[in-house]
């Protein structure tokens, strides 16, 4: 099952390596995200085939003759066939149960379906640029010497491409208070942002959370960056920690893990949500 499927979408899961397949199929952890729709307990799975169709307002998800909802009771419709066809992978990667914290994907289509905080552009640009006057890798430490310079070394490059990419300052400092962002390097990317729709920012604005820094995510979404290298760069100063003091068995690669699952899903989400091509196949079975 789905052999089709893997064949026809693989190009377009492709573009944010580093983690995207456990985005799709997801790492077994409950954990939520503040303004993102709480994840439900297992269910056991009632479906066996899984195929999309194009409708009136969208790409919609079957599971076996069912239309999918949404937790509000709506039609499940999504604006790309690309996006349809990786929520669909989440549906179909499931077994005996049905772990819906697993599927970051079908988790934030259904926030930006419901919208269930009530949010438009504004509220989603204004809360992404929040980020960035506490931008993880404008924040820099006066000592150890080594991490001084693995930051200086890592983050400094990152800065300068956004810098060039965007014509802004942004700078780093060690002061408690952070940087002095610029107004006009605020207007910048308050500007940008409001060049993608309310899906793509709410992609945006996911990725932000789990990295802490907008300028990481929008090296992701720029394609300047990989899933492994934002999250990597994310998590600077906790892995000169753990090369220093050693690794807590398990909890640092769990953590390192399900990290980079939110990562790639929000990455992935925001791409196959500008995503216009049309594939081919539909039908995920064989």
């Amino acid at each position: 099952m789905l052999q089709s499927l893997r064949s026809a979408s693989a190009r377009h899961f492709m573009l944010a390596r580093g983690g995207l397949c456990s985005a799709l199929c997801g790492l077994n952890t409950p954990k939520t995200q503040q303004r993102f729709y709480a994840s439900p307990s297992e269910r056991k799975k009632f479906y066996q085939n899984v195929s999309i169709s194009q409708g009136e307002s969208g790409f919609e998800i079957n599971l076996d003759r069912r239309k999918l909802k949404t937790p509000q009771g709506k039609l499940f419709s999504v604006p790309t066939e690309a996006l349809a066809l990786a929520v669909a992978t989440e549906w179909d990667c499931q077994r005996d149960t049905i772990k819906l914290y697993t599927m970051h994907l079908t988790t934030l289509c259904n926030t930006a379906l419901d919208n269930p905080t009530l949010r438009n552009k504004d509220h989603l640009i204004r809360a992404a640029l929040k980020f960035l006057e506490t931008d993880t890798i404008c924040y820099r430490v006066e000592e150890p010497p080594r991490l001084v310079e693995l930051q200086k070394s890592e983050w400094d490059p990152v800065i300068e491409w956004a810098e060039k990419r965007y014509n802004v300052v942004i700078g780093s400092s060690t002061s408690i208070m952070g940087p002095n962002i610029p107004n006009e390097t605020k207007e910048v990317f308050s500007r940008h942002l409001a060049s993608y729709n309310s899906w793509m920012l709410l992609g945006i604005e996911f990725i932000i959370s789990q990295l802490k820094s907008l300028i990481l995510a929008m090296g992701l979404v720029d394609r300047s960056l990989s899933v492994e290298k934002a999250v990597l760069l994310s998590r600077l100063e906790e892995e000169f920690q753990i090369q220093h003091w050693g690794n807590v068995e398990w909890a640092h690669e769990y953590d390192l893990q399900e990290l980079q699952a939110r990562t790639a899903a929000g990455t992935l989400f925001v791409h196959l949500c500008s995503e216009r091509s049309t594939i081919k196949h539909k039908l995920l079975q064989d």
